[in-house]
Formats: structure tokens, C-alpha cells, sequence
């Protein structure tokens, strides 16, 4: 299992920016499609966004769309999500994690897709 260490997290006011970040400890990073989930109080794990492995075809959730960016620095074994115009719905813990299969390219994400997780970061967004 890759281990995934997110930071970044804190206490934002509404339209404020936080930039998370995603260390992983496998060099085999680079050849997973990658991906942000939260959790928001009370509710279901949401995937956020998510990049393939190669190539330019990025998920993201319509809730996010326009506001969030993610990105990879595979010399790094870093992943990135940029969150810009934050709203208070934004409030969750955010996690890192890893698609299950190998060199995945496909367009569609779900919860179920990830299989190592890390440990998450708390963004909280104030009103």
C-alpha cells in the first residue's frame, strides 16, 4: 500500500485560497491516476478531483468546477489541489489517494476506485 501524507489544511475565510498538498512515500507514484476526496460533516465522501496517471483528461466535481485546480509533481511523488473562491460548503477533510489500477486513464471516478488513502487534512471555511 502507498502511504499518503496530505498538509496544507487550516482555517479559511469564505473566498480565501489554501493550496493542499500530497507526499507520497512509493516511487511507483507516478504510475497511479491520483485523487482528492473529502468529507464534509454528516455527509458521504465526495471525490473532489482526479488526474490519470498520464494525459490531460481531469475529473473534477461539478461543485468545484472553476474553482479547483489539481496537479502532480511526479519528480516529487507530489500531488496538488489549489482551492480558490472557498465556500463554507467546502468545509471537510480532504484526503489524497491513489486509484486502484495501475496506468488508469479513464474519465470517471468514484469513492470506490481508491484504494490508499491518507490520513486527511482539515479544511474548514468560515461564512
Amino acid at each position: 500500500q502507498m502511504q499518503l501524507t496530505e498538509s496544507g489544511g487550516g482555517l479559511v475565510p469564505s473566498g480565501g485560497s489554501l493550496r493542499l498538498s500530497c507526499t507520497a512515500s512509493n516511487r511507483a507514484f507516478d504510475n497511479y491516476a491520483m485523487g482528492w476526496i473529502r468529507q464534509a460533516p454528516g455527509k458521504d465522501h465526495e471525490v473532489v478531483a482526479a488526474l490519470p496517471w498520464i494525459g490531460s483528461g481531469i475529473y473534477y466535481a461539478d461543485s468545484v468546477k472553476g474553482r479547483f485546480v489539481i496537479s502532480r509533481d511526479n519528480a516529487e511523488n507530489t500531488l496538488y489541489l489549489q482551492m480558490n473562491s472557498l465556500k463554507p460548503e467546502d468545509t471537510a477533510v480532504y484526503f489524497c489517494a491513489a486509484h486502484r489500477e495501475r496506468f488508469f486513464t479513464g474519465r470517471m471516478y468514484r469513492v470506490s476506485d481508491f484504494g490508499a488513502w491518507g490520513q486527511g487534512t482539515q479544511v474548514t471555511v468560515s461564512s
